[in-house]
């Protein structure tokens, strides 16, 4: 069994910071890359940051130059750092691992059960 437990949101004013953090456990042969969803109430989730194993992100555009994502892959743990935060960044965020779980094994996606960020103007 794989399960991602995805934490640090919370309610924070605009122009403020949070840090998401999301560990992987259970029994893993590799993580590929690993992300960061969100998902606004009356629309469809959408991607904010993914990280490759080898380091090489990608953001939305909408984020770029305010959130940072890392990994610390001996802990399988990614990381969000979110800055200058927005009322527009108000969602349920989720973390996401693209994970194969013993050699030879197909890679599948794991979710986190999704973490509230709330930014008030």
């Amino acid at each position: 069994q794989v399960q991602l437990v995805d934490s640090g949101g919370g309610l924070v004013q605009a122009g403020g910071s949070l840090r998401l953090s999301c560990a992987a456990s259970g029994t893993i042969f590799r993580i590929n890359d690993m992300g960061w969803y969100r998902q606004a109430p009356g629309k469809q989730r959408e991607l904010v940051a993914v990280i490759t194993s080898g380091g090489a992100t990608n953001y939305a555009d909408s984020v770029k130059g305010r959130f940072t994502i890392s990994r610390d892959n001996a802990k399988n743990t990614v990381y969000l750092q979110m800055n200058s935060l927005k009322p527009e960044d108000t969602a349920v965020y989720y973390c996401n691992a693209d994970i194969r779980r013993y050699i030879g094994y197909p890679r599948r996606d794991y979710w986190g059960q999704g973490t509230q960020v709330t930014v008030s103007s």
